[in-house]
């Protein structure tokens, strides 16, 4: 289990609202988990909701690829580990992990494909180059 060093790191506890009727997480938690750990990753690099608004486009979500490998359980104390690792001319490949701390178990895995797109339209743009400079996948390689 290998992530870059300076991957962004977000603690997680299990909630009752994470669990489903199986006694454990939910894959719907386990997705919203890393679509917050992306935000908060987002905005700790100076991208918030004003400096999207102010550029005048967006990124949103086009594929969640996740592989689920252990559960978790209410009061579980997990991290849920993120960086950015491609880019592309309208679109961002993000990868995570999430990680039980009792005993380093990998929970689950995956990445997000983010597409840049103009907020008045919908339709994509290329990436501004201030985005690319904060996003950058060697930055976190």
């Amino acid at each position: 289990m290998v992530w870059p060093a300076s991957a962004f790191i977000v603690p997680i506890v299990v909630g009752v609202e994470d669990i489903d009727a199986q006694g454990h997480a939910s894959n719907v938690s386990v997705v919203r988990w890393m679509n917050e750990a992306a935000w908060e990753h987002s905005k700790a690099l100076g991208w918030d909701v004003e400096q999207y608004r102010q550029l005048g486009g967006w990124f949103v979500v086009r594929r969640h690829e996740i592989d689920y490998h252990r559960p978790s359980y209410l009061g579980d104390a997990l991290h849920c580990i993120t960086w950015p690792c491609g880019l592309g001319k309208a679109v961002a490949e993000r990868q995570h992990r999430i990680v039980r701390l009792a005993d380093g178990a990998l929970v689950a895995e995956g990445m997000n494909l983010w597409a840049y797109i103009d907020a008045s339209t919908g339709r994509p743009l290329r990436i501004p180059p201030e985005l690319r400079q904060a996003f950058d996948p060697a930055k976190f390689a």
